[in-house]
């Protein structure tokens, strides 16, 4: 019988509590190179990854990561094969059902950030029912990124501005990035601390584009479907390494 690796539980004796990131965000890149690896259908991977997911959401509760935003779906993979596409919605669909209930029991906040109109009707739904009732939970903040795009993000959020100045309820000397941020999907949510990248690429993929200007950045070549705690635990020790100067001395 192989023995199954040891599941870390608690924080690692050589990370500092004091010193870890409150938000940390996902590019959860890898699903579909991992299923072909393992000769199974692309959705397999996808099915993992969700997998992967829960255990660095749980994980990053156990250690005392305040925040984890991921990237579930991204305004340029409606560009995916249909049959790829329907797969993922019905997915996200029913994790949301099937989770809601362990995710009261942990005391999450699930928050949903995107142009989310375009998702089906029944997706949005749950969406809207996991948002409403676990709104006053005051455990980690999850956010999923769903139909997101960082650029799109901005126009909406300058045309909502404009709006306003148009409507004379904001002056154009006023606007600062506090107004700005405040019209961003991600209003209230706060910037992350990290940024992890599976599978090796080196971009941001239009992600989170306004709130990384000073995220730690760190890319693994593992696939998203094997990120698990161990790897998360070697994020955190490349983070805890970093000097965070935001453009000081």
């Amino acid at each position: 019988m192989t023995a199954k690796p040891t599941i870390l539980q608690d924080l690692p004796a050589d990370l500092d509590r004091e010193r870890l990131p409150k938000h940390v965000a996902v590019i959860m890149d890898g699903n579909g190179r991992w299923a072909k690896r393992q000769g199974l259908p692309r959705i397999m991977g996808h099915r993992r990854g969700v997998d992967a997911l829960k255990d660095l959401l749980r994980c990053c509760r156990d250690w005392g990561v305040q925040a984890l935003t991921a990237y579930a779906f991204s305004t340029e993979n409606w560009g995916r094969p249909f049959e790829e596409v329907d797969f993922l919605m019905t997915l996200f669909e029913r994790v949301l059902r099937q989770e809601l209930r362990e995710m009261m029991r942990e005391n999450v906040r699930i928050t949903f950030v995107g142009n989310l109109d375009a998702l089906p009707q029944s997706l949005r739904a749950e969406i809207e029912r996991s948002m409403a009732e676990t709104r006053n939970n005051s455990g980690i903040h999850f956010t999923v990124a769903t139909n997101y795009g960082g650029r799109q993000e901005i126009l909406q959020a300058c045309r909502a501005i404009a709006t306003q100045v148009q409507q004379g309820h904001l002056q154009p000397e006023d606007i600062d990035e506090a107004v700005f941020e405040r019209h961003l999907y991600t209003a209230g949510v706060g910037d992350p601390d990290l940024l992890i990248r599976t599978s090796g690429e080196m971009r941001l993929s239009n992600f989170l584009l306004w709130q990384m200007a000073y995220s730690e950045l760190y890319v693994t070549d593992t696939l998203w479907p094997d990120f698990d705690r161990a790897e998360f635990h070697q994020a955190l020790c490349a983070y805890q390494q970093r000097h965070r100067r935001f453009g000081k001395l």
